[in-house]
């Protein structure tokens, strides 16, 4: 089962394409009208005629893709109109304004996953099962071998590490957008007052999430604290491209982590090289991946990123649906923001649960 190419989606060049809107959702290259899932670069792109999103992603989405964008924000559950189709986005759980796209005409319809999670998180709306007639869905962790502990049970143990050095700084690398707001704000919830260190990356990317009414704990750029201030005992959140470059000189003794879902995996953690690593993913897990599926009502599902080839067979064998990989063309970036849609390392080896922290 392929999409025809006669039918409501279609794989283009550019990307995804849906002929009856006249629209390509999360392109590849610059194109007329785009539909974007969530505002990470790899995701979103830079150079189209028009773009619609989440309202709450816009700030984030001019930050990056340049303040005079021509952008349509969407409300979620709004039912719009482009051409023949009719549209909706639906919360994906995953980053500040992240969404399912819905999109149905001439009597079928779609959705267009994203990226997404089923986990509680308290800087962003939670997902929204939405049913459809295909679902396209992601796979990022697409093995039986991942299943997330609650992002609250997580950061409560990195709160306890954090706590635990105040002869010292405190460094936990995390991607600057989704990631490092998804763990303020569950301090936040834990009581946590005392005042973050930011890295200029995550700073940049925070205000958004404060407009749109996430409860944060006070923070601040690192880059503002005279040279002479010492940082024991303080927290401090950079992006995993600052762990290799100067601005980790002024953290010269610091005891550092890493928050990813990749934290589960032996030969990423090695690699990266990090004294903890926290097992947090803004991805679904195995057990939300096929949960989806399932309240999707989709009886045809194609599959991508990660390991889109195993979901694709146990949802043929297991669950008795028209399923395969498709190829979309989306790479994750090499700036590491997005690389938990990386490929699995060859030499990776899955951490059991008891010692993934």
């Amino acid at each position: 089962m392929v999409l025809p190419p006669d039918g409501l989606l279609r794989l283009t060049p550019e990307g995804l394409y849906c002929p009856a809107a006249g629209a390509w959702i999360d392109p590849v290259r610059p194109v007329p009208r785009a539909l974007l899932t969530h505002a990470h670069a790899d995701h979103a792109r830079p150079g189209s005629g028009a773009y619609w999103a989440i309202g709450s992603s816009e700030g984030i989405l001019r930050r990056r893709l340049g303040a005079g964008i021509q952008l349509h924000p969407v409300a979620y559950g709004q039912e719009f109109r482009l051409g023949d189709a009719r549209i909706s986005f639906h919360s994906a759980g995953h980053v500040l304004g992240s969404a399912q796209i819905r999109l149905e005409a001439g009597g079928e319809s779609w959705l267009v996953s994203g990226d997404y999670k089923r986990q509680a998180d308290p800087s962003c709306e939670p997902f929204e099962p939405v049913r459809a007639d295909g679902l396209i869905t992601e796979a990022t962790f697409g093995l039986p071998i991942y299943r997330w502990r609650s992002g609250r049970q997580v950061v409560a143990e990195l709160l306890d590490w954090w706590r635990g050095a105040p002869a010292r700084p405190s460094v936990l690398f995390c991607y600057a957008f989704g990631k490092a707001q998804r763990v303020l704000a569950e301090l936040c919830q834990l009581g946590v007052e005392e005042e973050v260190l930011l890295h200029g990356a995550v700073h940049a990317l925070i205000e958004p999430y404060r407009q749109a009414g996430v409860e944060l704990p006070p923070t601040r750029p690192l880059a503002e604290l005279d040279r002479g201030t010492s940082l024991a005992g303080r927290l401090v959140l950079a992006p995993p491209a600052a762990a290799a470059g100067s601005w980790m000189k002024r953290l010269a003794g610091a005891q550092s982590g890493f928050a990813s879902g990749w934290m589960a995996v032996r030969g990423v953690r090695r690699r990266r090289g990090s004294g903890r690593g926290f097992v947090l993913s803004d991805h679904a897990d195995w057990d939300g991946l096929l949960r989806t599926v399932r309240e999707s009502g989709a009886r045809k599902v194609l599959v991508t990123h990660g390991q889109g080839e195993v979901l694709a067979r146990y949802l043929q064998e297991v669950e008795g649906l028209a399923a395969e990989p498709l190829a979309t063309g989306r790479a994750a970036e090499a700036d590491g923001e997005s690389s938990e849609d990386q490929e699995i390392p060859s030499d990776a080896v899955p951490i059991p649960e008891e010692r993934a922290g």
